[in-house]
C-alpha cells in the first residue's frame, strides 16, 4: 500500500528541519511542506484550511478547537514556546511602574487572540489581582496599520476592547495614546531607541526563571495543528507524525549540545544548552500532553477567561488519544 500525501505548512525551525527535510520520516507519510512566515500560515489555515497540518497559535487554536463539531484537532508538537514578561514595553509618561499600575490605563496588542498577550493578561487576571475589566484594551497591528483579529471572540463582560484600524501599536505607544503594548516582537519605537518606550519588567529573564520555577509553566506559543478528517480516515497518521516530529526535535537538541563544532553562529551556545537541560529536567523543549499539563491547563483556562475558547476545554480532549498511548518495551 502506497504512503498517504499530506500537506504541511510551518515556520523555518530548526526543530522541525529534519523532518522536513526527509532526513526523519514519518512512517506511512509523505509530505509537502510549505516554510512561510508564521503569520501567513495563521491567515490562510484559519481562513481556508489550506494544508491538512499546519502550525498554529495556541489562542487561534483553542478559538477553532472549541467549536461545536470542530473540524481540526491538535498535536502535543510545540513551534514555539517563550516566556513572555519580556512582552510588556511602557511609555515612561504613562506613571507605569509596577503591575499594578496598569489599572485604569490603555494597553495594546496585536490581536486580542495573541498568545504572547493571552498569557500575560491571564497572568495580571489570575496571579497579580489586576482584572481584565480594570484596563482599557487597544487592538491595532504591532508595527503597521490594518491587522484584524481572526477568529471570533465572546469578550467577557465588562471588558472594553478598541480597534484601531489606521495606527499601529508602535504609533500609539510612542505618542503615548496608549500606556503599554503587549507584542510578542518588539514595537519599532523601541528597537530605534525612543527615548520614552521601555520595558516593563528590564529584568524579565530572572522573574521567567523564578516562574518556571515556582510554577512549572513553560508557555506554549504555537502548536501543530491538523484537519480532523486527515484522522478519521487515517486513525494512525496522528502519533506517526508525532514520533516524526519527536525524532526531528532530538536531533536539533543534539545538534545545540555539541561542544565540537560552531554548528551556530554565536559563542558558548552548548554551554548554555547544558545549562538549560539542567533547569528543564533533561528536556529543555518538551513535547506531549502529560509532559506539559501545567501549561495546557493553564492556557485552556486563560483562552476561556478571555472570551477566545467558546468553553474550557481539557488536554485530553484537543488532542487524539492514540498520541498519548504509552509504548513500553
Amino acid at each position: 500500500m502506497s504512503d498517504i500525501h499530506l500537506s504541511i505548512a510551518t515556520t523555518d525551525y530548526d526543530h522541525f528541519r529534519d523532518f522536513r527535510t526527509g532526513a526523519v520520516k514519518a512512517q506511512g507519510i509523505e509530505h509537502t511542506w510549505s516554510v512561510l512566515s508564521h503569520h501567513e500560515i495563521f491567515a490562510r489555515f484559519t481562513a481556508n484550511r489550506e494544508w491538512d497540518v499546519s502550525e498554529l497559535s495556541f489562542a487561534k487554536f483553542s478559538a477553532q478547537v472549541t467549536r461545536e463539531n470542530p473540524d481540526i484537532i491538535g498535536l502535543p508538537v510545540i513551534c514555539s514556546r517563550l516566556f513572555r514578561f519580556g512582552s510588556f514595553y511602557v511609555n515612561r509618561n504613562s506613571g507605569i511602574r509596577t503591575v499594578q499600575d496598569l489599572r485604569g490605563k490603555k494597553v495594546g496588542s496585536p490581536e486580542w487572540a495573541h498568545s504572547a498577550a493571552v498569557y500575560m493578561r491571564g497572568w495580571l487576571h489570575n496571579e497579580m489581582g489586576v482584572q481584565l475589566d480594570e484596563i482599557e484594551w487597544y487592538q491595532a497591528g504591532a508595527n503597521a496599520p490594518g491587522r484584524v483579529e481572526k477568529v471570533e471572540l465572546t469578550l467577557p463582560e465588562g471588558v472594553r476592547l478598541t480597534r484601531v484600524a489606521d495606527r499601529s501599536l508602535s504609533d500609539l505607544l510612542a505618542a503615548g495614546d496608549i500606556d503599554c503594548a503587549i507584542i510578542a516582537r518588539p514595537p519599532t519605537c523601541f528597537l530605534e531607541g525612543h527615548p520614552d518606550v521601555v520595558r516593563l519588567f528590564p529584568d524579565f529573564v530572572d522573574m521567567e526563571r523564578a516562574y518556571y520555577q515556582r510554577s512549572g509553566v513553560w508557555p506554549i506559543m504555537h502548536i501543530i495543528a491538523m484537519q480532523r478528517r486527515v484522522l478519521d480516515e487515517h486513525p494512525w497518521a496522528a502519533r506517526n507524525l508525532y514520533n516524526a516530529f519527536q525524532e526531528s526535535k532530538l536531533r536539533s537538541i543534539e545538534r545545540l549540545l555539541d561542544p565540537a563544532v560552531s554548528r551556530y553562529p554565536l559563542p558558548w551556545l552548548a554551554t548554555y544548552a547544558r545549562e538549560m537541560r539542567e533547569l528543564f529536567d533533561g528536556d529543555p523543549f518538551p513535547y506531549g500532553v502529560k509532559e506539559n499539563m501545567a501549561t495546557w491547563e493553564q492556557l485552556l483556562t486563560y483562552s476561556a477567561q478571555q472570551g477566545i475558547a467558546h468553553r474550557l476545554a481539557t488536554p485530553d480532549e484537543i488532542f487524539p488519544p492514540g498520541v498519548t498511548t504509552e509504548v513500553v518495551v
